[in-house]
């Protein structure tokens, strides 16, 4: 009879000791494919919200080179104006040569008063 309890706990032990890592796989199992889920939405979200980033410094930059190509065309308007500002001046001071040269021209004439 000892020898039928010792083998009868041998056996049971043996049991236990096989099912366990049988017991442990099929539990694990789902706490992998759980974790794969998991890690699969991370990486969805993840690239949405990169998507998104990438959607708005885009939005960001397309304004950011409408604002200088708006500034570079006031810049010609700026260059125009500039010319045209050049221009009158140079036409005043030509003008004041002229009057210049032509009150020099009169000063050296002499002028002869009628005596009354």
């Amino acid at each position: 009879m000892y020898m039928t309890v010792s083998k009868l706990l041998l056996t049971l032990w043996v049991a236990v000791a096989v099912t366990a890592p049988l017991h442990a796989a099929d539990d694990s199992k789902p706490r992998l494919v759980m974790k794969a889920d998991k890690a699969r939405e991370q990486a969805q979200k993840t690239e949405a919200e990169q998507l998104e980033k990438a959607r708005a410094a885009a939005a960001e930059t397309s304004s950011r080179e409408a604002d200088v190509l708006k500034r570079q065309q006031l810049g010609e308007w700026e260059d125009a104006q500039r010319d045209k500002a050049a221009a009158q001046f140079d036409e005043r001071e030509t003008r004041e040569q002229k009057y210049l040269r032509e009150a020099q021209e009169a000063a050296k004439k002499e002028r002869k008063i009628p005596k009354p």
